[in-house]
């Protein structure tokens, strides 16, 4: 059994077993509890009440984060040549089209996002593989698969996410970083419940956010009221 130390019973003991906390409330705690040495990633787990096996309950979607991830996520934009420069100017970090469809088929997926064009889909398919399991496969849900290149790295770089729920019915999401001020962290967790309750299914009945914690890296999760997180 693993030993609980000195810093992990000193946080866990600043969170109140059984209280449910507001966005903002748990933010700031968050703060508190993140005694990690190096900046940790805030993440918020939602869990739905859906069945995701069943397509008309499957919730996914984008959202951008009003304040940024805080991370400096590496665009991988696979355009022909006559979209090299927009891609370029909107600050993708890798941009071509053969030579990296080569490179992925070795194996390297060293990048957070990789955004194309409707008219390449078709040479990612047999990358599928690869690519899938990664999330790294574009998809014109996500505003990854576009026309207006420029507009799809931009908006990633600014902050913008996409997520899903997986086969236990929980969405995960990074909020932003135990760096982040406690007002940024809860302003980017309120846009994500704000838009994960937009996009409940017609087919989903009863109660449908069953419960919500945040959490950082290594830090002890806090419980947030699932009943209240759009007015706080």
């Amino acid at each position: 059994m693993a030993k609980v130390t000195k810093k992990q019973k000193e946080a866990q003991s600043k969170i109140e077993n059984g209280k449910l906390y507001s966005v903002a409330e748990a933010s700031a705690l968050i703060k508190e509890v993140s005694n990690e040495n190096f900046d940790a990633s805030v993440d918020l787990a939602v869990r739905l009440n859906v069945d995701p096996r069943k397509a008309n309950q499957m919730v996914r979607g984008v959202v951008t984060l009003p304040h940024g991830t805080g991370k400096d996520v590496k665009v991988l934009a696979l355009v022909t040549p006559d979209k090299e420069e927009e891609a370029k100017e909107a600050g993708a970090d890798f941009v071509g089209l053969d030579e990296y469809l080569e490179k992925i088929k070795g194996g390297w997926t060293d990048v957070d996002v990789i955004v194309t064009m409707p008219s390449v889909m078709g040479k990612l398919g047999p990358l599928g593989r690869i690519l899938g399991p990664r999330g790294l496969m574009p998809n014109p849900k996500t505003g990854t698969v576009t026309m207006d290149i420029g507009k799809a790295v931009s908006d990633v770089k600014a902050g913008k996410i996409d997520f899903k729920v997986d086969k236990t019915g929980i969405v995960h999401a990074a909020v932003g970083k135990a760096s982040f001020d406690a007002e940024k962290i809860a302003g980017n967790a309120r846009e994500l419940l704000t838009t994960l309750v937009k996009l409940k299914p017609q087919a989903a009945k009863g109660v449908y956010i069953k419960s919500i914690y945040m959490a950082s890296t290594m830090s002890p999760s806090v419980a947030i009221d699932t009943k209240r997180f759009t007015e706080q």
